[in-house]
């Protein structure tokens, strides 16, 4: 089982979009897929057509320990399971304080019943923060996507999401890795959009061989600016579904393809090890 954690604490950049569609698109490819909703605005949950209220089952009743996993998760479509966010996510944060262990609340979820059994895929939606909610995905994950809008001030941002990675990697989840960076909102014959790319990839490669972001991706299919991918959620549908032949669904469908390759990959040195 993957496990990923989709994280930007920079809102606007297709956090919540990338989520969702790479989720369905995952699912769609027969692919066994959980997307956990851990934005308490519960946006990830709306696109996909869920509107949780107080007494829905949602990933607040997991942290409270009041539900499981399997208890919360609703079915939306084949292969694809969504455990739904609401405000009261908010409180979480206030309440978890003081708790003990309150970093790996999530992975004791995950593994009870194990989350490898029943799924290929677990992808979590983080809020636009790195409180709790988010180290909790990051102690839960073995993978980091991070979506970039290809601007100045977003690549300048990234640096804080590679230092707070790197923290949790060595004082919480040794296995925890930057995998793949996805380039969102591209503007597709802009100079700064290829500058910025460039200097990325130009970062990535003289990286140090320990550092967790080493060998990261910069996946090469480029999510385009396209309309369609802003009104899918607003209709409860992923982009495959409200618009199959738009550029977005083209350029999400060219991103699975992408995730889904690096399996083989990550199989041949399992086996290795």
């Amino acid at each position: 089982m993957r496990s990923i954690a989709v994280m930007n604490q920079k809102g606007g950049v297709g956090k919540t979009t990338s989520s969702v569609n790479v989720a369905a698109g995952l699912a769609r490819a027969g692919r066994r897929v959980c997307l956990i909703d851990l934005d308490p605005q519960a946006h990830a949950s709306l696109h996909l057509g869920i509107e949780t209220t107080g007494s829905a089952d949602s990933v607040y009743q997991v942290f409270a320990g009041a539900r499981t996993i399997e208890q919360a998760r609703q079915m939306v479509a084949p292969n694809l399971w969504v455990v739904p966010s609401d405000l009261d996510l908010a409180a979480a944060e206030v309440e978890l304080v003081d708790a003990p262990g309150r970093e790996y609340i999530l992975r004791g979820a995950l593994e009870n019943p194990p989350a490898a059994e029943q799924f290929d895929y677990i992808v979590m939606d983080c809020p636009p923060s790195l409180g709790v909610l988010t180290i909790n995905a990051l102690c839960a994950a073995r993978e980091v996507f991070i979506p970039l809008q290809p601007h100045f001030f977003a690549l300048q941002g990234l640096s804080k999401l590679f230092e707070t990675t790197a923290l949790v990697t060595r004082r919480l989840n040794r296995e925890l890795r930057i995998s793949g960076i996805m380039l969102c909102l591209y503007e597709t014959g802009t100079r700064l959009a290829a500058d910025v790319t460039d200097d990325l990839m130009r970062f990535l490669s003289e990286s140090e061989p320990q550092s967790p972001w080493s060998g990261a991706k910069v996946f090469d299919s480029r999510i385009r600016r396209n309309i369609k991918l802003a009104e899918a959620p607003s209709f409860g549908q992923s982009i495959f579904e409200y618009a199959a032949d738009s550029a977005g669904a083209v350029d999400y469908g060219a991103l699975v393809d992408e995730v889904i390759a690096a399996e083989a990959g990550r199989a041949v040195e399992r086996s290795a090890a």
